[in-house]
């Protein structure tokens, strides 16, 4: 009853005979937004199904121990980290690792892959040897990251989602990395670039592309997230001076 209502609705409001029954019309067309996330599964010569994909002996030994850590019947609560290991050993998240996980966890592989579609941290796509996050969010473009990624693009040739000839760099433009106070920042696969410049960065990149990685952390000199002009509280070696109140068997 209530679909035909709406049928009946919908004809009455693109009638052309009498006139429309309200002043809206049907919408031709809609805004489209692009982004180079991948939220389906196209096979492709190096990502399909025929693929074989299981552990090496020492992620096997690994992936049982984080499965040890879940409840018998809760073993599935380990999707997640036996992805991002499989993901590491093969440098992508292919539709194989999927499969090899879902076998494992004794779960449906639909399951796998609405995990694996869902959170950005798995790379569907096979990927450079380092992967460059590049953060634009609000904090780091107010402190004009705009310039940090154009000047990876410049240097590389690449556009967000590219990966470059050698296989050595794959660029990802990401939201927040969770590292406000030292931004503008970049990730660099597991680590950390801050304070950058357009000219830090591209010596940053020159520098992996000599088989030299930088020690990451605030490009300033800063250490971590303390003031530019150095520490303002806690200078004291024991700042606290008062009686020992904490238990004896803590």
């Amino acid at each position: 009853m209530v679909l035909l209502l709406a049928r009946r609705i919908a004809a009455a409001a693109v009638r052309t005979s009498s006139g429309p029954l309200c002043s809206w019309q049907p919408a031709t067309a809609s805004l489209r937004r692009s982004s180079h996330a991948l939220s389906v599964h196209r096979n492709t010569p190096e990502n399909n199904p025929s693929i074989p994909f299981e552990y090496t002996p020492e992620n096997l030994e690994r992936a049982k121990a984080i499965m040890a850590k879940y409840p018998e019947h809760y073993k599935k609560g380990a999707v997640m980290p036996l992805l991002d290991l499989g993901q590491r050993q093969l440098g992508f998240t292919s539709i194989s690792v999927m499969n090899y996980v879902a076998k494992m966890l004794n779960m449906p592989p639909m399951r796998v892959y609405e995990v694996a579609t869902f959170y950005t941290m798995y790379n569907r796509t096979p990927m450079g040897k380092y992967h460059l996050q590049v953060c634009t969010t609000t904090p780091c473009q107010l402190c004009n990251s705009d310039a940090i990624i154009s000047a990876v693009m410049s240097y590389l040739g690449i556009q967000p989602g590219e990966t470059t000839k050698d296989k050595l760099f794959t660029l990802s433009e990401v939201e927040c990395l969770g590292a406000c106070v030292n931004a503008p920042m970049i990730a660099i696969n597991d680590d950390f670039y801050e304070d950058l410049t357009a000219d830090g960065v591209v010596a940053v990149l020159k520098s992996i592309q000599n088989g030299v990685v930088p020690k990451p952390g605030p490009e300033s000199g800063r250490d971590t997230c303390e003031p530019f002009s150095g520490r303002k509280v806690l200078l004291a070696e024991k700042p606290y001076s008062g009686p020992d109140v904490t238990r004896a068997d803590l």
